[in-house]
């Protein structure tokens, strides 16, 4: 088993903290994970992405050139990644927050109102956990169990209200 995960959006969007969460939850379980981060020269609101590998085997290389999982939380990401997607790959896309549609049709494209969803639960920065949860249904490669032990990891200065949150956040996302 090997996937290669980009999760894409703007910075505040919590796309490092998502795949910071999914990482270390694929660790607990014994897998081999390596990842990288990058932001654009702006601050809160320029871009941001973050790449995981998760593996049986032992990993190479940090570098993701074509994931097989995108997680894309704003039109700039969909227009700058969705060409990498791999053949047959997954794009799961934020649609509360981006108006653009996938225009590819050799991938499986998931559509959730992640940013809805996270209004909905209570707060809006966690759509991050919402799209976290939709990724641990549709790829079956964590368990959800997993990522809830590591939630407060991620978020090391959350109070208990914050952890319960985010938990509730991937319970939807994870639900829809």
């Amino acid at each position: 088993m090997k996937d290669e995960i980009l999760i894409a959006g703007h910075g505040g969007q919590g796309v490092v903290v998502a795949g910071s969460l999914i990482a270390n939850s694929a660790m607990t379980e014994g897998r081999n994970i390596c990842g990288m981060i990058s932001y654009g020269v702006e601050m809160r609101g320029g871009t941001s992405n973050s790449t995981i590998i998760i593996s049986d085997k032992e990993i190479g290389s940090p570098v993701v050139v074509n994931p097989s999982t995108a997680l894309i939380m704003n039109d700039e990401s969909l227009e700058r990644f969705e060409k990498d997607v791999k053949k047959n790959g997954l794009i799961i896309i934020d649609i509360s927050s981006c108006k653009k549609k996938v225009s590819r049709k050799d991938v499986k494209v998931i559509e959730i109102l992640a940013t809805k969803i996270a209004e909905d639960v209570g707060n809006k920065k966690t759509a991050n956990m919402v799209m976290a949860g939709s990724y641990i249904k549709n790829k079956g490669t964590i368990k959800l169990q997993s990522a809830f032990d590591n939630i407060k990891k991620v978020l090391p200065k959350a109070e208990d209200d914050l952890i319960e949150l985010n938990k509730r956040a991937l319970i939807r996302g994870h639900d829809e």
